[in-house]
């Protein structure tokens, strides 16, 4: 048997603020940081994750996932491996961490790291990418993995294998198809509040020849500011082309639908994160007041019931997941499936460093095992810190092309982690 020795921890943080890669009406000089674990064997083996954030505070996320060191070191890692399900609901389970939540914010992310971390082993075990290695489950395996605590009155374990039932045929076609074509992918790498008006429409065009079917805008500090950024953004990318807006939880309820309203002459594609994410009555509100634009969120949603809260009140025509926002694989499986059963597509949030690396993993499982589509699908693609990790996106003619390197997605270089650890200073590499 093998045995978890070490639960390491890094704090890493890049100076993202210097070029205001990144800036949103919320978040105006975020450094894009990592709070970095790595789940290490007495074989030499170790599994990577990190939970995202914006710089100050990575410190107080890494010490959460150290005191999950007590649930890991020491164990033997074979039975955790072969029943992620079980290992997921022991982690969630601790009566006295659960205090801190329950399941949510900064404990709950932590908890999700270390899940992440032991997919991560679990995937270069098996020789597989996470995503072909989910999709490659029974059904009633996926099923296994789900908490459906607080969620049957929406979705029922046995709803749940119907979906994936439903799904099996077919599933090696798809595989094929999403190798040969990749997953549709939008970028919002033009669209930063920070960036001036050139760079606006010099990032427009790159994007539109670059083949991405969708670009993304950030708005809500300033109207007029909002309606110049985008007629440029319009005339660069004519009028069909579609241009989604994010709001990033700027706005009161009635402001949201006032401020959308005033940009109809744009034909937005969704409005994102028009207000709190814990708010579900109120994006169901805004829904009903800006439609037929759509309303997405979730990249935010702490946990599987605040989706399906959303979901049940008709508050969202797009849910956007995040690979590290949540409790991990497990409760992204549930977040899935709950998608599927209210027939809403899922555009993941890929906005951070190594967000776009962990999340592809999802969708393209979703599209082979879960949902069985990739209509009106798309992840999200940011342009930023790519090159630090050991798999980096592979994006080509506006999608991501599948990731066959075993694991997860997450784990970075070593020269990025020693260069990036955070010292009370930032590092200009």
């Amino acid at each position: 048997m093998t045995r978890i020795v070490s639960l390491d921890t890094t704090d890493i943080r890049f100076p993202t603020s210097l070029s205001l890669d990144g800036s949103d009406a919320m978040n105006l000089d975020p450094d894009y940081s990592a709070a970095y674990v790595q789940v290490v064997t007495d074989a030499g083996e170790a599994g990577h994750a990190f939970v995202f954030t914006i710089g100050r505070g990575n410190d107080v996320q890494v010490a959460a996932i150290d005191a999950l060191a007590g649930h890991l070191v020491g164990q033997e890692l074979e039975p955790l491996l072969d029943d992620m399900g079980a290992t997921w609901r022991g982690l969630i389970g601790d009566s006295q961490l659960r205090w801190l939540g329950p399941e949510k914010g900064v404990m709950h992310m932590a908890i999700g790291a270390v899940v992440n971390a032991l997919w991560d082993l679990k995937a270069k075990r098996a020789g597989m990418p996470l995503w072909r290695l989910l999709s490659r489950m029974t059904p009633e395996e996926i099923v296994g993995l789900v908490d459906f605590r607080y969620l049957t009155n929406a979705l029922t374990p046995d709803e749940a294998l119907e979906i994936l039932r439903g799904a099996e045929a077919g599933r090696s076609e798809r595989e094929a198809a999403l190798l040969a074509d990749g997953y549709p992918a939008y970028t919002t790498s033009p669209g930063w509040l920070g960036y001036s008006d050139e760079k606006l429409t010099r990032l427009c065009r790159e994007a539109i020849a670059d083949g991405f079917p969708q670009i993304k805008l950030k708005v809500g500090a300033d109207l007029d500011d909002d309606v110049r950024r985008l007629r440029i953004a319009r005339e660069v990318c004519g009028p069909d082309f579609p241009i989604a807006i994010d709001a990033n939880q700027r706005w009161e309820v009635s402001e949201a639908i006032d401020w959308v309203r005033a940009l109809a002459e744009f034909a937005l594609a969704w409005i994102e994160e028009p207000t709190s994410p814990d708010d579900i009555l109120g994006h169901a509100e805004i829904a009903r007041g800006v439609a037929p634009v759509r309303v997405a969120t979730g990249e935010h949603a702490q946990n599987r019931m605040i989706f399906k809260q959303l979901l049940q009140a008709e508050a969202i025509s797009v849910m956007q997941i995040d690979a590290v926002r949540v409790a991990g694989v497990n409760e992204n499986v549930a977040n899935l499936l709950l998608a599927a059963k209210f027939g809403v597509p899922v555009c993941p949030h890929a906005g951070g460093v190594g967000l776009c690396e962990a999340v592809q993993h999802l969708s393209m499982f979703d599209f082979v095992a879960v949902s069985g589509s990739r209509d009106g699908r798309m992840i999200e693609y940011v342009d930023h810190l790519h090159e630090h990790f050991i798999t980096p996106t592979d994006i080509r003619h506006g999608a991501y092309m599948p990731p066959l390197a075993p694991g997860a997605g997450m784990e970075m270089k070593a020269e990025s982690i020693a260069t990036y650890t955070w010292t009370g200073a930032h590092v200009v590499a």
